[in-house]
């Protein structure tokens, strides 16, 4: 079950990393003629706990919304940051384990 717990928050962490990587390079690049937005698609990784993510360009070029960016941005702060908070509370319950069992 921890190692479940453990690669739920990593994979989540991962993919938190992977939005915002990719929304600074849109925002790096929105001067760019022709650029195609970095986008993240994430699913539930049916083989292992936790998520899968992969980045794409769109299929057009309309073009950067900072807008957009800096929301996604911040949402991908807040995903980690949870994720994040998943793995230590995870960490807290086996230390509180090992110490009742020692």
């Amino acid at each position: 079950m921890a190692t479940s717990i453990s690669s739920i928050g990593a994979s989540g962490m991962q993919a938190a990393q992977m939005r915002l990587d990719a929304s600074a390079n849109n925002v790096a690049n929105a001067n760019t003629p022709n650029y195609r937005r970095q986008v993240v698609s994430q699913e539930a990784a049916a083989d292992a706990a936790g998520v899968r993510a992969t980045m794409q360009r769109e299929q057009t070029a309309e073009g950067v919304a900072l807008e957009k960016e800096a929301v996604e941005q911040m949402a991908a702060t807040y995903a980690f940051k949870a994720n994040l908070q998943t793995v230590r509370t995870q960490d807290q319950m086996m230390g509180s384990l090992l110490d009742v069992k020692a």
